[in-house]
């Protein structure tokens, strides 16, 4: 499939190189899709049945909170029942952390609005730099210190990561990688913008507590897309209130958005106007779940007119130009064949599959 980076993107921000399991974290590695499950982590294995789902649509790296000792103690089972790493989501009590520690896991996550004690966070730190496990410092605009007074929340944001940044390279401890998240997108950017410019470590960004998938993804779009356009972010999470496959999905299609990883098919598809003269609607969300199968980058287009339709279509791998009762299939920009209506579909992906599957 062709991509075609715009020359008017922002170099990529080129941070330390971090790994985590076994991927790699900033520097020159590729951005990595990253989910959370919304299992309760006690139960072991609803918990692995959910991240072995989250890895059959690829996710890279997946967190769980850890709310109890029960539930840090689970983590060790599921480490084993699981084949990509495993972060520990820890608040409020430091023990927590090195019991996670204790249990294997590749990753914490530490938030410092709710772990403000110095010496229990040197005690995190100097048992994950004893395994050589990273750390994220988490930082919420929802759950910020009361102590940093009336500072603007961007300002506060970015002092609370910088202090913890300061207190793990104090222990020689650079395993870093940061996050500074809020509901906001333009606080959200601002943050990131001013925390890229002070540290050398990677960035995991994404917009907290964003909604549902309806109006969430849209809020992650815009501020991840715009981080990413600016050459900021080494790890994405598109936060949702769903299922979390769907922040895996919608994380791979912001980066093939703006051509930064290739993951599986593209689809175009026209939004639709008085000059269609079939259901292209219903065409097109066949055709989605359809490719939903397909895992080799592929880009397809469905189309319902005259004006764009050939043009977009010959662009694409595999195109097709809906018209009533019949329509003209492309494949890498040559017209291959006339279809009629009821066989639209079908046609349109025996030849994907004969692309992404040859043999």
């Amino acid at each position: 499939m062709k991509t075609d980076r715009s020359k008017n993107m922002s170099p990529r921000r080129i941070s330390k190189q971090i790994q985590i399991g076994g991927v790699k974290i900033g520097g020159s590695a590729p951005i990595v899709v990253q989910s959370m499950a919304n299992t309760d982590t006690r139960d072991i294995m609803s918990t692995i049945r959910q991240i072995k789902e989250l890895q059959e649509y690829d996710c890279e790296i997946i967190r769980v909170a850890v709310p109890d000792m029960q539930a840090a103690q689970a983590l060790k089972k599921i480490k084993k029942g699981i084949k990509i790493p495993l972060i520990a989501d820890i608040h409020f009590d430091y023990r927590l952390a090195l019991a996670a520690l204790e249990a294997g896991v590749d990753g914490l996550r530490l938030n410092p609005g709710n772990i403000e004690d110095k010496d229990q966070i040197k005690k995190v730190v100097l048992a994950a730099k004893e395994r050589a496990i990273p750390i994220r410092i988490g930082v919420n605009a929802g759950s910020l210190s009361k102590t940093q007074g009336k500072k603007s929340v961007v300002t506060r944001m970015v002092d609370a990561a910088l202090e913890e940044v300061k207190l793990l390279e104090s222990l020689d401890f650079d395993l870093i990688k940061v996050s500074l998240k809020a509901f906001d997108v333009p606080t959200t950017i601002a943050a990131y913008k001013t925390i890229a410019e002070k540290i050398p470590y990677p960035l995991h960004i994404g917009i907290t507590e964003a909604g549902t998938p309806h109006t969430g993804v849209i809020r992650n779009s815009v501020g991840i897309g715009s981080l990413l356009y600016l050459g900021i972010g080494d790890t994405i999470r598109v936060s949702l209130t769903a299922n979390p496959r769907e922040e895996v999905i919608a994380g791979y299609e912001i980066l093939k958005s703006l051509d930064l990883r290739q993951h599986g098919p593209i689809l175009v598809s026209c939004p639709t106007c008085g000059r269609t003269e079939v259901d292209i609607i219903k065409i097109a969300q066949q055709v989605e779940v359809e490719l939903q199968k397909i895992k080799k980058p592929i880009k397809v287009a469905v189309m319902g007119c005259v004006v764009n339709g050939p043009g977009e279509a010959k662009d694409a791998d595999v195109g097709i130009a809906c018209g009533k009762g019949r329509g003209i299939l492309f494949r890498n920009g040559k017209k291959i064949g006339i279809v009629e209506e009821a066989d639209f579909v079908k046609a349109l992906m025996r030849e994907v599959r004969e692309i992404t599957n040859p043999n």
